[in-house]
């Protein structure tokens, strides 16, 4: 049996993973996907003081509380970041790491560095503006656009300004990495070196301690394609 901690993205909740739970547990294996602090079924938390380490915490405190071992940690888009945070706390209790479409930084690196996106930190007042609108995500099931548009979220923008703390590079930690790339995503962008999902890939493809995997859907992955994500998870246990 293994365990999968799947961390959702910006706007987002544990509710993208729906349709990627079932497959994994009906294969015998444990799912936690939790809900960051401000956003998703947690939105009602929401306060210029969630930033990166909040969320960071959420996701430690499932592993110990739970007292997880040998888990698939997982971080989809902006669960790059958070999973890339965990590290510092839960390095010894992860075996496989997975960038799903997701931010891969460095140390120093936030999401406003990777993405070249004009966030600014919020000043924390009456009047401030510390929120950040969701973007808008067609998907494959035009029928499901307005069930999944409804639930996204207002985003703490202290999440994507706040630095990632990882003390040493990734392929100095013992475990195993993959990175996955939704192929739909315009290489024209990577070449313009804008894409900082491509920019990952790039760097995955061609580094002997990483494993790469491609879906051929957009970066709505876990939605348009969850029965393939599944498999793939599973492939890497």
């Amino acid at each position: 049996m293994t365990t999968f901690v799947l961390v959702h993205g910006a706007w987002g909740g544990s509710y993208g993973f729906k349709y990627v739970r079932g497959p994994l547990r009906d294969a015998g294996h444990e799912v936690f996907t939790p809900s960051l602090t401000g956003i998703g079924e947690r939105s009602h938390l929401a306060s210029p003081q969630v930033d990166l380490t909040t969320h960071v915490t959420d996701v430690v405190n499932t592993i110990l509380y739970e007292d997880l071992t040998d888990v698939v940690l997982l971080g989809y888009s902006y669960g790059g970041m958070v999973v890339t945070g965990a590290l510092e706390h839960v390095a010894d209790r992860v075996a496989h790491l997975v960038y799903l479409d997701a931010f891969k930084p460095e140390n120093g690196q936030s999401l406003r560095d990777l993405s070249g996106a004009p966030y600014r930190p919020a000043a924390v007042g009456p009047g401030s503006s510390w929120l950040v609108e969701p973007l808008y995500r067609p998907l494959d099931d035009q029928g499901q656009v307005d069930w999944f548009q409804a639930r996204r979220s207002w985003h703490p923008v202290g999440c994507f300004t706040e630095p990632v703390r990882l003390a040493r590079p990734l392929e100095d930690f013992p475990f195993t990495r993959t990175y996955v790339k939704a192929l739909r995503e315009a290489r024209a962008t990577a070449r313009a070196g804008t894409s900082a999902f491509w920019r990952a890939a790039e760097y995955a493809k061609g580094n002997p301690s990483w494993r790469y995997r491609e879906i051929d859907t957009d970066h709505m992955i876990p939605v348009n394609k969850p029965a393939e994500l599944a498999e793939l998870l599973l492939e890497l246990t």
